[in-house]
């Protein structure tokens, strides 16, 4: 992987890292990515985690969120905003199909910063929508 030394990574930088982390998804992600759907790499990506939670590969799921946290973290606005409306909005539907023991796994190595986001997100839903 390439040592990237800029504080902040755009969508491009965090294509390659994600062509990275999901090696069966490498094909999908580079057509999206020519096509400038980032937005599209991401739902690729949790349409992956679901297909594992459906085979009850909790660690490995939880492995991915931590990958996608430190994307996160380094991301431009841009990749915040698409990872946070779209991936960690993601775990309320992760969370309806799981076992509630995997949900409970999941939440636990879910990494802080993703945890409050969620929280967030779920607090808001109940403002606005009564959810």
């Amino acid at each position: 992987m390439m040592n990237v030394n800029m504080k902040t990574i755009n969508q491009k930088i965090a294509v390659e890292y994600l062509k990275f982390f999901y090696p069966p998804l490498r094909q999908e992600i580079t057509q999206l990515s020519v096509q400038d759907n980032f937005a599209g790499v991401i739902q690729a990506t949790i349409n992956y985690l679901k297909k594992l939670l459906l085979e009850s590969k909790v660690s490995i799921i939880a492995h991915h969120i931590k990958l996608m946290d430190m994307i996160h973290k380094i991301g431009d606005s841009y990749v915040k905003h698409i990872i946070e409306n779209l991936f960690v909005r993601s775990f309320e539907s992760f969370k309806k199909h799981a076992k509630i023991t995997h949900w409970k796994l999941l939440y636990q190595n879910m990494p802080v910063n993703f945890q409050v986001i969620y929280n967030d997100q779920r607090k808001q839903d109940k403002i606005f929508f009564g959810k």
